[in-house]
């Protein structure tokens, strides 16, 4: 497959490696294209998702967050009288989900220029982070097996 872009195939997935991203998203259905949106990695932990909300106020976006699955959705009632001679501008409903990673989590959300963003940091418990393990030597005079196999045999 030279020349294939995987990079749609890592969209919708927020903290994991790469494989894991292509793995869980190739198992998907094809996903909406609307809202646009961007996915960001702002520092080693810290990730930030970035909706395009253009018309949407704050009391007509909903974000929920369960089971490791985060959902923006937007909701706007539209005037009746409305008589448009052109509309470009989508306002329609939507909802787009986003599956986290483990220890991933909404730090806050906040709505500025039309744009939602979303804040998100990977939140590994020590317990669960790599450590590093000493390889010891023995000490000095202590007795190896095959010096004392050594004594032994004299």
């Amino acid at each position: 497959m030279r020349g294939f872009d995987f990079s749609p195939l890592y969209r919708s997935t927020v903290g994991f490696d790469q494989l894991q991203s292509l793995l869980d998203s190739v198992t998907q259905d094809a996903s909406p294209t609307y809202p646009p949106y961007n996915i960001e990695r702002t520092s080693e932990n810290d990730y930030r998702i970035t909706v395009a909300v253009a018309g949407f106020g704050q009391d007509d976006l909903d974000i929920e967050v369960k089971q490791n699955v985060l959902t923006i959705s937007g909701k706007r009632a539209e005037p009746e009288e409305t008589n448009y001679l052109y509309r470009g501008i989508a306002g329609r409903s939507f909802e787009r989900r986003f599956q986290l990673a483990d220890h991933v989590e909404v730090q806050g959300a906040h709505l500025e220029n039309g744009l939602l963003h979303v804040d998100l940091v990977r939140r590994v418990p020590e317990a669960l982070k790599p450590r590093r393990v000493e390889i010891s030597a023995p000490a000095k005079g202590a007795k190896t097996l095959e010096g004392n196999l050594a004594t032994a045999a004299d």
